[in-house]
């Protein structure tokens, strides 16, 4: 089985990427943004079925921790767990299943309500134990008061969510009627 490859990306399609590893190119399924002719180093999770092998490729190893426990979410397979890992950041995912934000993981292609509540049961107990910085001790907090209050305004929730729990992490006691602005001047000196 094949752990990690290192290579040289030759070839970038839609959803995977042909790596060289010396003289052999192994075509490897990513979320990833990389750059072509750059030197990368993946972490690669194998998946046989009956009729094919494919590898997947993360950049970091709880990248493709995470990957597996989305596949192992019944519905849940590998081009759909891609797709999540695509639309949402890592830490964003981990924060919307600790805290039961089905608006979040929704935001991914092929994800609707109810995969991402199915998502949020199965796995919320094992994303709950991992050390991030965000969302756990929030849960029913004011982070879903803000994004609701960000998006009453006409922000999408993708755009949003990492901003809004990098302000709760950094100012535990702040209230809505505190954050809500800080969050309006974060927004403005972005663009």
């Amino acid at each position: 089985m094949i752990g990690k490859l290192q290579g040289i990306v030759d070839y970038i399609g839609d959803g995977f990427i042909i790596l060289m590893a010396g003289p052999v190119g192994y075509q490897v399924y990513t979320s990833e943004t990389l750059t072509l002719k750059s030197t990368v180093s993946l972490w690669i999770e194998t998946i046989v079925r009956e009729d094919s092998i494919r590898l997947f490729g993360f950049s970091t190893h709880s990248a493709q921790n995470l990957f597996n426990m989305l596949i192992g979410v019944s519905g849940v397979g590998p081009k759909v767990a891609l797709a999540i890992m695509g639309t949402i950041k890592t830490d964003t995912l981990m924060t919307a299943i600790a805290t039961g934000d089905t608006k979040t993981i929704s935001t991914a292609p092929g994800v609707g309500k109810k995969m991402a509540e199915k998502i949020i049961v199965e796995l919320k107990s094992r994303v709950g134990s991992a050390s991030f910085d965000f969302g756990a001790s929030d849960s029913g907090g004011v982070l879903p008061d803000l994004l609701a209050a960000l998006e009453s305004l006409g922000y999408r929730r993708m755009d949003i969510v990492e901003m809004a729990q990098k302000l709760v992490a950094q100012n535990p006691d702040a209230d809505i009627s505190k954050l809500v602005p800080m969050a309006l001047k974060e927004i403005s000196g972005n663009k």
